[in-house]
Parts: structure tokens; C-alpha cells; sequence
């Protein structure tokens, strides 16, 4: 499998998953349908478009493609009607979750590079494709943004972005690039929950 193609199965499927956690959180705090679906596309598209807005790259990506609205939908349908299975997967959501925080830093490090744009700058943008979705759903349902707490949580997608512009310097495959810097951040964000780090808090 090309590269290229692994990377948008998995793109679509992270979205599937970021659109399914959107859905539970909003249920969390009893939105009717119309308010949760926005919680759970806002929670899928968020990081992305704004990344494309910074960078100029429009339309932005899922008015390109309307797979994305369709596993948006199917992340819809699949929170409502499994909710109760999804929510005893914690450890496989937090997987799930990880993986598409891993890819989506590597999607936006790629598009922000491809318009010329600096690795410092591409790095910056892939922290936001990978954490501004759970931002603004965080922020539309009046919870501080996970990002803004003390779990380490953006500083791992900044470690694991800064991971992957190193190994394209090397002569590794893109995909085991791709495969090596997803690890790394899944690995990273275990750690962080097993061990309880986190940043220390402004007093």
C-alpha cells in the first residue's frame, strides 16, 4: 500500500473516531441531536480547518471530500447507538485517540511543508490539526480545553512532530516514518497517564 493511501484510510478513520468522542461528550451533557452532531463534526474538522485557514490552502480539506462528512455520520450513528460500548473501550477510544492525534500532527506537518512553508512553522501547524478540534469542543460545551490543563497533551504532538522532520531527513521509507512517529506519540501518551505527568501549573 502506498503511503499516500495508508495515510487517508487512517485520516478518515481518526476522524470517524475524533467525531465518535465528540458525540459521547456531548451526551455527557445532555445537548439535544443538533447540538451534539455540531459538538462531534466541530470535534472531527476543528484542527484541520483551521490549519488550512492559516496556511491558505482552500477550500479547506473536508469541503474537498465528502468521505469525510460521511464517516462524520457514521461516527454520529455509531455514538448513538453503541454509546454504552464505546464508553466501556475507554483504553481502546484512548488508543484510537492517540493514534489520530499521531497522524493528524504528520498531515498537517506534510500540507503546511508541501505550500513551502518552514519546518518550524509546519511543526506548529501540526500541533493544531491534531489538538484545535478537541479545543473547540471542549470550549462550545464550557469545559476548559484539555490543552489548557496540566496533562501533557499538545507537548507530546510538538515531541512527535519535531520526531518525525528528523526521520525525513533519513533515507526511511515514508511509511515506516508515518509508522515510527505514530508509536512514539501512543508510547509517549501512555506514559504520561500511567505516570501521572504533567506540567506544573501557573501560580
Amino acid at each position: 500500500m502506498e503511503a499516500s493511501e495508508l495515510i487517508y484510510i487512517v485520516d478518515l478513520a481518526g476522524t470517524c473516531v475524533f467525531a465518535i468522542s465528540g458525540w459521547l461528550l456531548a451526551s455527557k451533557k445532555q445537548l439535544d441531536f443538533f447540538g451534539a452532531s455540531v459538538i462531534a463534526f466541530v470535534t472531527a474538522i476543528g484542527g484541520g480547518t483551521i490549519r488550512d485557514l492559516l496556511i491558505g490552502s482552500q477550500p479547506v480539506g473536508w469541503l474537498q471530500d465528502t468521505n469525510y462528512l460521511l464517516v462524520i455520520g457514521l461516527g454520529i450513528l455509531a455514538g448513538m447507538f453503541f454509546k454504552r460500548v464505546f464508553e466501556r473501550l475507554r483504553k481502546t477510544m484512548f488508543l484510537f485517540d492517540s493514534i489520530g492525534i499521531g497522524l493528524f500532527t504528520i498531515l498537517g506537518i506534510q500540507k503546511t511543508l508541501a505550500l513551502g512553508l518552514s519546518p518550524l512553522v509546519a511543526l506548529i501547524m501540526g500541533t493544531i490539526s491534531a489538538v484545535f478540534g478537541g479545543v473547540l469542543r471542549d470550549t462550545f460545551v464550557n469545559e476548559i480545553p484539555l490543552i489548557f490543563r496540566r496533562e501533557i497533551y499538545a507537548t507530546v504532538c510538538l515531541v512527535g512532530g519535531g520526531l518525525y522532520l528528523l526521520l525525513g531527513q533519513t533515507s526511511l521509507a515514508p511509511n515506516i516514518q508515518m509508522i515510527i512517529t505514530i508509536l512514539f506519540i501512543i508510547a509517549i501518551r501512555i506514559l504520561v497517564v500511567v505516570r501521572n505527568w504533567s506540567l506544573p501549573s501557573i501560580k
